[in-house]
């Protein structure tokens, strides 16, 4: 036995610890009573549906009819012959089909005929589907709920007034406890869902709970985040118990609840970074107009202003490197090379090309370009393993080959890596500069700005 006071009392606390609303818990306390009702105190087949007052702990109690009227019926001649040409069937074995012979009209009948029998065929069945059998426990005619409730129409619902019965027996009960963990657990879960699928795109904070092989599972409030491995920085270790941000991919819902794909090395998680330390990034007045990133090691960011007067680079670099040093320490010590969008080509691939100095560019068909560089430049804008050119090409769309001032042929194609690279890298050694020395050493400056 229970009382149904004790649901009141306890609505306020689902609210408060699941996050479900309000009106989604009282709607599964109704349908528990419904439930429970109709075990002790209705027939079998009615449909019973309970108004809940969760303020004083009352509740309404109604058997719900759809209102029909004789289009929507079968009609019973066409019961009974449907009973007998299923006794019929099983009662009379198949017949085998003789196999058609050849020569006759059978392609231009079968082709003639076949179309018209499906397509009526169809129509029949789904008019036959549409139609129900009337159930005096489920269904009233138009007729005579008109009696009762005149404005009432064919398809709504007639609530007829039951006596209310505050307490049920064990069995009921425990029916109604079944119903509302079930739909609690799913209404927690929808709620869950709904609210960090409007968190996709965006970053958030969740500490580290477990690792698993090479899988980190995050705590981040309501659910569990998983970071897969190819969603991880290289060499970045997780210790449990930690704090630290991640950016959310994708939010999917699976029997378990919401999975919620995590990530540390999406390119966009730069750019979120940049919104939250530079509030012009934040406001609109400096844009991110694309992102190259290798995670772990090196990321390139074009950026412009929108307004006149505001200065995109040293805004995203900030006062003595202190903004964009607060992104480089988010990312576990990445390089980031801030450089000026344009939308003059050969000056973005140019600016591209940063901290190296470009001598020329020349563009050629299907996004191809031919960056030419002074002879001891030539490391430097090809970098270690080949990464500045390569970041260059991802940030400007454009396969980019390097060629020296005085060479012939090119060093070395954008998006390939070549033995010249690794020479040419190794003797660079650490050319492949810091974007604060690119910043503070005036000759890399004017490369950036140009």
């Amino acid at each position: 036995m229970f009382d149904l006071k004790n649901f009141a009392s306890a609505i306020q606390q689902i609210v408060e610890e699941k996050g479900i609303p309000e009106e989604k818990v009282v709607e599964t306390i109704e349908l528990a009573l419904a439930a429970a009702y109709k075990r002790d105190y209705a027939s079998k087949g009615e449909n019973i549906k309970v108004n809940f007052d969760h303020k004083n702990g009352s509740m309404k109690v109604f058997k719900a009819l759809l209102v029909v009227d004789e289009s929507m019926l079968k009609p019973e001649e066409d019961a009974v012959v449907e009973s007998e040409a299923v006794t019929e069937a099983e009662a009379v074995p198949p017949v085998e089909e003789k196999p058609k012979k050849k020569g006759k009209k059978t392609k231009k009948e079968d082709a003639v005929a076949e179309p018209f029998d499906t397509v009526q065929g169809s129509v029949q069945s789904t008019e036959e589907d549409m139609r129900i059998r009337f159930n005096e426990a489920r269904h009233i005619m138009v007729k005579d709920a008109k009696k009762i409730k005149k404005t009432i129409k064919v398809g709504e619902e007639f609530l007829i007034p039951l006596e209310v019965h505050e307490n049920f027996g064990r069995i009921a009960a425990q029916t109604a406890k079944q119903v509302i963990i079930q739909r609690i657990r799913e209404a927690e879960r929808e709620a869950v869902f709904g609210e960090f699928k409007n968190k996709e795109g965006e970053l958030i904070s969740g500490i580290v709970q477990r690792v698993e092989g090479r899988t980190v599972y995050v705590d981040i409030g309501k659910t569990l985040g998983v970071l897969f491995p190819p969603e991880q920085i290289p060499g970045e270790y997780y210790r449990i118990g930690s704090r630290v941000r991640f950016f959310v991919v994708e939010v999917n819902s699976g029997p378990k609840g919401p999975q919620v794909i995590l990530s540390r090395s999406h390119p966009k998680m730069i750019s979120k970074l940049f919104e939250l330390e530079v509030p012009e990034v934040a406001t609109g007045a400096v844009v991110l107009k694309s992102v190259a990133r290798e995670a772990g090691s090196r990321t390139k960011i074009a950026v412009t202003s929108t307004q006149e007067g505001i200065d995109p680079i040293g805004s995203c670099v900030g006062h003595r490197g202190t903004r964009i040093a607060t992104v480089i320490g988010e990312i576990g010590g990445e390089k980031i090379d801030v450089i000026e969008w344009s939308e003059d080509v050969q000056k973005y691939i140019t600016n591209s090309l940063s901290p190296a100095k470009v001598v020329s560019v020349d563009l050629g068909q299907k996004n191809t370009a031919v960056a030419t560089v002074p002879d001891d430049q030539l490391s430097l804008a090809i970098g270690k393993e080949g990464q500045n050119v390569r970041l260059a090409a991802k940030l400007t769309g454009w396969k980019i080959d390097i060629r020296g001032e005085n060479l012939e042929a090119p060093a070395v194609e954008g998006e390939e890596e070549s033995s010249k690279t690794e020479e040419t890298a190794e003797e660079a050694g650490e050319d492949a500069i810091t974007e604060e020395q690119a910043i503070e050493e005036p000759g890399a400056e004017e490369a950036t700005k140009s």
